[in-house]
């Protein structure tokens, strides 16, 4: 009910909105979409697993804050960091469901859906050159055939790639030659890609949970996991295991991952926002990545961790070799997406 203060008539929200558009109403709404629309807010829940002052961490809070202002508050952005929202497997679930818009995950978590997927995260080891070789898989045709397949069979489109870089062997005891593996119960993803890679050069892969490695390590669950410098420091695994191999084994890319449907559903300005900030920032989280590492890698040795590198790289790169063909028999739909990034090794 509309109540009079002097000389005006003051209506509740409801009844001006039903007076001034009324008559709209009878010919179209539609004829106003932007009225509508620019009070419609969108929830942006950004979940995932790096460590709290990664440079992952920093790039999805520096995208949820450019997300909030240049949609005008539009986007509701939220950054939960370190599997506040759950652990690894989780997050991704989650995002596939749609109860997490966003989230950063390796493409070998595909491996059981999208084996072609899996080998452009680095599987089965020692697949990527360098940088650049990255670089001319992710950033080009090959990337983005990846964020295709991933939205027709996983739900989730690969907006960005960020990444943690190369990783290293973490261990409790001194290894640093191919046969001081045997017997090493080193922990790795619940994925079937990375128990095949360590048991194929001797270890012995124990799958755990990403948050259980700091107890796992103290509690002799294990004896070794491995990760990147960031990682390490984040979570504070050194104070654990003081012995850091540069093996350079694995270039763990990380997809930015977006639920489709939530995508598909904002209107065409936001959409083409939130994929070009994401591209922006993650581009440039690459580049402070690879800046930084070096100085993430001081660090490790400032807190008492002992650093080597691995003795005779060219032994374990030839045992790794044959587990490219081994995936590629299991795996027929990888191995095309196998020989397009080994075509690519040299610039």
């Amino acid at each position: 009910m509309a109540r009079k203060t002097g000389n005006y008539v003051v209506l509740k929200r409801r009844e001006f909105v039903k007076a001034t558009l009324g008559g709209v109403a009878a010919t179209s709404l539609a004829a106003f979409p932007g009225i509508l629309r620019a009070q419609e807010k969108y929830t942006f829940r950004m979940g995932h697993a790096e460590a709290v002052g990664s440079p992952i961490t920093e790039a999805f809070e520096t995208w949820g804050k450019m997300l909030r202002e240049r949609s005008g508050g539009r986007i509701e952005a939220q950054h939960f960091p370190a599997g506040q929202l759950g652990n690894y497997t989780q997050l991704v679930e989650g995002n596939r469901l749609g109860t997490i818009q966003a989230t950063a995950g390796g493409p070998d978590t595909e491996e059981a859906v999208a084996p072609e997927i899996a080998v452009t995260g680095g599987a089965p080891g020692f697949i990527y050159k360098d940088e650049a070789h990255v670089d001319r898989v992710l950033q080009g045709p090959i990337g983005e055939e990846v964020s295709r397949i991933a939205r027709e069979k996983t739900g989730v489109e690969f907006v960005a790639y960020a990444e943690v870089g190369f990783r290293h062997l973490l261990t409790k005891r001194k290894v640093v030659a191919l046969d001081e593996l045997s017997g090493l119960k080193i922990r790795v993803p619940e994925l079937r890609i990375w128990i095949d890679f360590w048991k194929g050069l001797g270890a012995n892969p124990t799958p755990l949970p990403y948050a259980e490695q700091y107890n796992a390590l103290s509690t002799g669950v294990i004896d070794a996991l491995e990760a990147d410098f960031f990682s390490i420091k984040g979570f504070k695994w050194f104070e654990q295991a003081k012995h850091l191999t540069l093996t350079y084994h694995w270039f763990l890319p990380k997809a930015v991952r977006v639920n489709a449907k939530w995508l598909d559903a904002l209107p065409d300005d936001l959409r083409k926002l939130v994929r070009d900030s994401a591209k922006a920032v993650f581009a440039e989280q690459r580049a402070q990545n690879r800046a930084r590492a070096g100085q993430a890698l001081q660090e490790l040795k400032d807190l008492g961790t002992n650093v080597y590198p691995v003795a005779s790289p060219e032994a374990w790169l030839a045992k790794a070799k044959p587990l490219f063909a081994d995936y590629g028999q299991k795996h027929p739909s990888a191995k095309p997406m196998i020989d397009k990034i080994i075509a690519l090794r040299e610039g």
